[in-house]
């Protein structure tokens, strides 16, 4: 019996943030305050490709803050990559912790599959 699931995501595990980063081959998160242009945010910064500024998330808010400038001092595309690698990462993890198995698989449109194995059926 198979069951579609979307996911909304919110960043809120240091661990899978970490594995995020590591699968887009990015800098490990570093916590402390950082400075956007007109602002600071404290909480794990992530310096995306090309971005003039970090992203923050607040692990306890689950949310982020960033400042891209509508795209000028940012591409949108790298962010979403992050929150992508995030889902697939904490979605795998939170799997493998009960027992489950987990299967990726790419598709062509940048979306990703996770098949989750549970007790024999998929």
């Amino acid at each position: 019996m198979s069951h579609i699931v979307t996911i909304q995501t919110q960043i809120k595990d240091v661990a899978a943030l970490r594995l995020a980063t590591k699968r887009l081959k990015l800098a490990e998160p570093v916590y402390g305050t950082a400075k956007l242009f007109s602002s600071e945010a404290t909480g794990w910064q992530v310096q995306l490709p090309k971005w003039r500024y970090p992203v923050v998330a607040d692990i306890d808010a689950g949310s982020l803050a960033f400042d891209n400038y509508e795209g000028r001092w940012g591409d949108q595309v790298e962010l979403d990559r992050l929150v992508q690698s995030y889902a697939i990462e904490k979605a795998s993890l939170e799997a493998r912790r009960m027992g489950h198995t987990v299967l990726e698989q790419p598709l062509e449109d940048g979306m990703v599959k996770l098949t989750i194995q549970v007790g024999g059926a998929s």
